[in-house]
């Protein structure tokens, strides 16, 4: 029995070996090929860092969106929105690699490999991820200027919240780059779909005093969940709209919507070439 057993569990354990040690390569690729490229890294923290600071001290006092913490000061409302954009930033930007890797040979490579293709998906979607959280959660240092003063649970909470947000954001960069031969065709899909997305969120003004349309528009929105979640973890006691476990709830199910729609298109057949 033992023996029948072992010869059993013997496939499972190479099919695993087999997706993941692909997936960690891919992994590993995207986050040193990242950091390679400084200028990329600093143009993704430094313009929401510009933005925040400009469009924070220039609406000021001026801006109220109610009597809790952190809707005081325009710079203490917009500041979760600023770390969503830093992983929007990355994650979106980090797939561009996909368009790259087409490019050059590599993404034909991989893909006539005996590697499996969720092992692609994964380890891309992991790379983009992790690149994205951690630049987001760098943000964090800036807390105390927006009147945050954060403990142990409270990070950890952001950082589930901002990992779900970038998983999300990262599989949805995916496969909108994944069928694309062009960078400017990506960058459109980016201009026209993604920075809206970001814009009816709620990182610039607050869901309850917004117009009827745009009010059904941010509660379809995923990034709305994202955004309350933050705002309610980062000022205890501010009104959102949203619980936080039904936010964290709504990211889950977005993740995993958009790792499948990932998934998806790596394994949808289609004539047009690879390379």
């Amino acid at each position: 029995m033992a023996t029948q057993a072992a010869t059993l569990a013997r496939p499972t354990a190479q099919a695993s070996a087999g997706v993941l040690l692909p997936a960690f390569t891919l992994w590993w690729r995207e986050i040193v090929r990242f950091y390679r490229q400084t200028t990329r890294v600093i143009g993704v923290l430094a313009s929401p860092l510009v933005f925040w600071l400009v469009l924070g001290s220039g609406f000021g006092n001026s801006f109220r969106s109610g009597g809790g913490p952190g809707q005081q000061h325009y710079l203490d409302y917009y500041y979760p929105g600023t770390l969503i954009l830093i992983v929007l930033f990355t994650s979106i930007f980090t797939m561009m690699s996909v368009i790259d890797d087409r490019k050059e040979g590599f993404l034909l490579s991989v893909l006539v490999a005996p590697v499996p293709r969720s092992a692609i998906v994964l380890g891309k979607v992991l790379g983009g991820t992790t690149l994205a959280a951690a630049q987001g959660m760098i943000f964090l240092i800036f807390a105390p200027v927006a009147g945050i003063h954060l403990n142990l649970l409270q990070v950890l909470l952001v950082a589930v919240v901002v990992f779900l947000v970038s998983f999300a954001l990262t599989a949805l960069g995916f496969a909108i780059a994944w069928p694309m031969d062009s960078t400017q065709a990506f960058h459109g899909i980016i201009n026209l779909f993604l920075i809206p997305l970001w814009l009816l969120s709620g990182a610039l003004f607050p869901l309850t005093g917004a117009s009827g349309w745009i009010r059904i528009i941010m509660r379809l929105n995923p990034l709305t969940y994202g955004v309350e979640a933050l705002r309610g973890l980062l000022y205890p006691g501010a009104d959102v709209d949203f619980p936080l476990a039904s936010a964290m709830a709504t990211l889950l199910l977005f993740s995993l919507v958009m790792f499948g729609l990932a998934f998806l298109m790596v394994n949808r057949r289609t004539t047009r070439p690879t390379a």
